[in-house]
């Protein structure tokens, strides 16, 4: 039997996964509570673009309109892309990928991190149901025997109890660490170079990517006319990248991407994170479930793994309410069970085919290289397969969730 608790749910981490939960499900009768690390004037986004993006696709977009939260990302800044092109710096293989050969206005959208976490947090705020701890960061978390749920807590010293503990925490999980659930995966020998630049010719609203030995290099197209880059190197290039000086990195830059946009004519700030591949053999356990990086971990180069977080959002969403509405217990392994067998699938599936990309790309061994550059010219002549390829990178195809699927809200040529 489930006793009284502080909170019906507790969610773990205010990024743009666990803010997109609460905001799911903010208007209902269930008391939430949002707990997000860093005060809201550190994610207050600068008048500079944040150099963290995300490719946003049309499922996450339809997901942001239905909580209401997608109007304040137009208020700050969303780039539409409608074309993306993706080429082997090593061979003669390239594709094109083109919204309006599929009908569609556009491809997605690239939109700053730090906007989406802020106006999903804003629209959190304005929900009766859920409370935002702010800052707020969990220390602890262990199962309540006597209640069913889960008491935790924070790095202050507070604790509260709740029927359902959702991590939305990151890759270094501590509720997934509390569950004892653990993890398969493996470190990249690569990090990712990130950044603003402004090329000597128009993006064209294109997401470009190269192919290089040491891995992808993206330029993606920014409301202001200047280009996210995304260049995933070796460890040691990766550093050295960094300490160069500004004049020093535009050259190298410009020469890595093939001069494809012409020089580099301003660097902004730059950073860089390691990447790995991680997933947790277990999303749920009674009374607590995983989402987004604390679930698993994707390599970056196709731009899935925050729509991939996205879509556990919507998904749990739509279990819970659904538990609710037939009067089940939404916190229940039952539930969650509907949850984790929902969405484990389609992100091992993902998962896996982008360590299959990047070892492809990362090849050097001529038969394997030929095979790839034959194969990007192949599929980009094969029109139904390519449009098919792009329709689910697009979230228009596959078993999504009720929210990812509305289009009451939708306007995609403008993106407002």
């Amino acid at each position: 039997m489930i006793l009284n608790t502080d909170y019906d749910l507790i969610i773990a981490g205010g990024g743009m996964v666990g803010a997109a939960l609460a905001g799911a499900l903010g208007e209902t009768d269930l008391r939430i509570a949002l707990l997000e690390g860093a005060p809201l004037e550190r994610i207050h986004p600068d008048v500079e673009p944040d150099i963290r993006v995300s490719a946003i696709n049309r499922a996450s977009q339809r997901l942001f309109a239905a909580m209401g939260a997608w109007e304040g990302m137009t208020a700050w800044r969303v780039s539409p892309f409608r074309d993306m092109r993706v080429w082997d710096a090593t061979g003669f293989g390239h594709i094109h990928f083109d919204s309006a050969s599929i009908g569609e206005p556009l491809l997605g959208w690239i939109v700053e991190n730090r906007v989406v976490q802020y106006a999903l947090l804003e629209r959190v705020q304005q929900l009766p149901a859920v409370e935002l701890l702010c800052p707020a960061e969990l220390d602890t978390a262990q199962p309540v025997a006597a209640t069913g749920g889960w008491q935790v807590r924070l790095t202050d010293g507070r604790e509260f109890t709740t029927r359902l503990l959702v991590g939305a925490d990151g890759a270094h999980s501590r509720v997934r660490q509390g569950a004892g659930i653990e993890t398969g995966g493996w470190q990249y020998d690569q990090k990712a170079v990130v950044g603003n630049v402004r090329t000597a010719e128009p993006h064209q609203e294109t997401a470009w990517q190269r192919f290089l030995p040491t891995g992808p290099l993206a330029f993606l197209p920014l409301h202001d006319g200047r280009c996210s880059i995304v260049w995933t190197t070796l460890l040691e290039q990766a550093d050295a990248l960094l300490a160069l000086t500004e004049s020093d990195f535009a050259q190298a830059l410009a020469d890595a991407f093939g001069q494809r946009l012409g020089a580099i004519i301003e660097v902004g700030p730059r950073g860089a994170f390691p990447l790995r591949l991680q997933h947790s053999y277990s999303y749920v356990k009674p009374g607590l479930a995983l989402i987004g990086d604390a679930a698993h971990v994707v390599h970056p180069l196709a731009g899935q793994g925050v729509n991939l977080g996205l879509l556990d959002a919507a998904t749990l969403a739509e279990v819970i309410l659904d538990a609710v509405a037939a009067g089940q217990d939404f916190a229940g392994l039952k539930t969650l069970r509907r949850y984790e067998r929902w969405r484990k699938g389609d992100n091992l599936l993902m998962l896996g085919v982008m360590d299959g990309f990047k070892r492809l790309f990362g090849s050097t061994f001529p038969p394997v290289r030929l095979l790839r550059n034959v194969g990007l010219n192949l599929t980009d002549a094969a029109g139904p397969l390519k449009n098919l390829i792009a329709r689910q990178a697009m979230g228009l195809t596959g078993d999504l969730p009720r929210l990812a699927r509305s289009s009451a809200h939708l306007h995609p040529v403008t993106g407002g």
